[in-house]
């Protein structure tokens, strides 16, 4: 469920379009107003503001935008402005540019195996007619050993998408992660094939398979070394294919913990979420702190930033 709300009666993107001109104007930029337009409209509505600003003022609204805010701020704004394609194009480009061991390994899996295929795809798409390269190239390039074992395929596949089980081969392939997992194979090509090729409907016959017949979740079997890059980015590849709300929910937990906000992991579940599935990583979040995510966010963050945080997270002021 997403928490975005649209109200049911929204003005024209030409409109709304002046109206975001008119909070870039005068002495100061009116951020209330720019959130009450830009947190209330879908993806397909940003996309038409957008196309009516360009039309209308010669320049693309993500650079009005960035030319008037700064920040956190800055940050959720344009997240949020972007389409869904061109978001996950972004966040890739940036995850590729850190280091081997940087914690960003975890956006790509993340935008791999939480995205429909199709999504995952169309991303692929925009990433490569504006870098000239492929997804698959650049994560190749920065990356080595098992970490580009796992990714790379993970990035490539076109997974099925339908809801049809083989049970047989369910309990077959359980057979072979057990097997592979007792013998610390870890970057064994048999368990990146069943991980980074089978659906996800699938995958989650073979895990309640692996469950029921080793007397242990996979994922506790992949803990044997709690510091291991790679275990951990295997352990998020099954969070985010079988249980998406956990993991993100355990990225919001350990965002809003730190001392001092992880702005960017907050702003970037919030922004890659809110048309999608927040409403559950919210629901996950209360039941495993007992507080709601909203209550934990404002009482975390600030100014404009809280203000366009909470939109999307559907509380309304």
């Amino acid at each position: 469920m997403a928490t975005l709300k649209v109200p049911a009666h929204v003005p024209s993107p030409e409109e709304d379009s002046e109206q975001l001109r008119k909070a870039f104007q005068g002495w100061g930029t009116d951020e209330g107003l720019i959130v009450k337009i830009l947190s209330h409209r879908n993806a397909a509505q940003r996309e038409l503001i957008r196309a009516a600003y360009a039309s209308a003022h010669g320049e693309d609204l993500l650079t009005s935008l960035d030319k008037e805010l700064s920040s956190d701020f800055e940050r959720i704004v344009m997240l949020w402005t972007l389409g869904p394609a061109e978001r996950d194009a972004l966040l890739v480009h940036e995850a590729t540019k850190k280091t081997v061991t940087s914690p960003n390994n975890f956006v790509l899996v993340e935008i791999a195996c939480t995205r429909s295929p199709l999504e995952l795809f169309k991303a692929k798409q925009v990433y490569q007619a504006r870098h000239k390269r492929s997804i698959e190239e650049d994560v190749a390039y920065h990356t080595s050993g098992d970490l580009r074992r796992l990714l790379v395929p993970l990035l490539s596949t076109f997974r099925y998408a339908g809801d049809d089980v083989n049970m047989t081969l369910a309990k077959t392939e359980a057979k072979v992660l057990h097997g592979k997992i007792a013998d610390k194979a870890y970057g064994d090509e048999e368990l990146i094939r069943i991980l980074t090729t089978r659906s996800k409907t699938q995958l989650n016959a073979t895990l309640n398979h692996y469950n029921n017949e080793y007397g242990n979740a996979i994922t506790k079997d992949l803990k044997t070394d709690p510091n291991n890059e790679y275990l951990k980015l295997l352990r998020s590849t099954i969070k985010c294919l079988i249980y998406p709300e956990k993991y993100f929910e355990k990225v919001l937990r350990l965002a809003i913990n730190k001392m001092g906000t992880g702005e960017w992991a907050l702003t970037r579940v919030v922004a890659t979420r809110a048309e999608v599935d927040l409403q559950r990583i919210a629901d996950e979040y209360q039941r495993r702190n007992s507080v709601p995510l909203d209550v934990a966010v404002a009482k975390d963050t600030s100014g404009d930033y809280k203000d366009m945080l909470l939109a999307l997270l559907g509380r309304e002021k």
